[in-house]
C-alpha cells in the first residue's frame, strides 16, 4: 500500500468541492489480524461525508493517521465515480434525445410508406365481396 501524498489528496478533495468541515469523523476500536495492537487502540476510521451521505470505513493499516488519509481518498474516489455516472447519464439522454428527433432518411420513409400500402391492401382483401342481387 503506497503512501498517499497529503497536498496531492488536498488538491483532489479541493477539485471535487470537499472541506474538512463536510465530515463526521470517528475512531473506532479495530479488529481481526494484528494482535493486541490492534485490538486496544482506535486506528479504524468511520468516515462520512455529510452532503452525500457517503459512508467509508477504513482500517487498512495499523496508523490512525494513514487510515484518515485512505478513507479520505475513499470518499473521493466514491464522488469522482458518482459524478462521472451522473454526467454519462446526461451524455445518454441528451444522446437519446437527438436520436429521437432526427430526421428519418428517405429511403425509411419510403420504406414506411410501401409498408402502410402493403398494409391497406391486406385489409382491404379482408373485407366481404360486394353482393350480386
Amino acid at each position: 500500500m503506497p503512501p498517499i501524498d497529503k497536498d496531492a489528496l488536498e488538491q483532489r478533495m479541493a477539485a471535487l468541492g470537499i472541506t474538512e468541515d463536510d465530515f463526521t469523523e470517528k475512531f473506532i476500536l479495530g479488529s481481526g489480524k494484528g494482535g493486541q495492537k490492534i485490538n486496544k487502540t482506535s486506528s479504524c476510521v468511520y468516515l462520512k461525508h455529510l452532503p452525500s451521505g457517503t459512508e467509508v470505513k477504513c482500517q487498512a493499516s495499523r496508523s490512525r493517521e494513514s487510515n484518515r488519509q485512505l478513507a479520505r481518498a475513499e470518499i473521493c474516489d466514491r464522488l469522482e465515480e458518482q459524478a462521472r455516472l451522473r454526467a454519462l447519464a446526461r451524455r445518454q439522454a441528451a444522446e437519446k434525445r437527438r436520436r429521437s428527433t432526427r430526421k428519418r432518411s428517405r429511403r425509411s420513409k419510403l420504406q414506411s410508406i410501401a409498408d402502410k400500402r402493403q398494409l391497406s391492401h391486406k385489409k382491404q382483401l379482408r373485407s366481404r365481396p360486394p353482393r350480386d342481387d
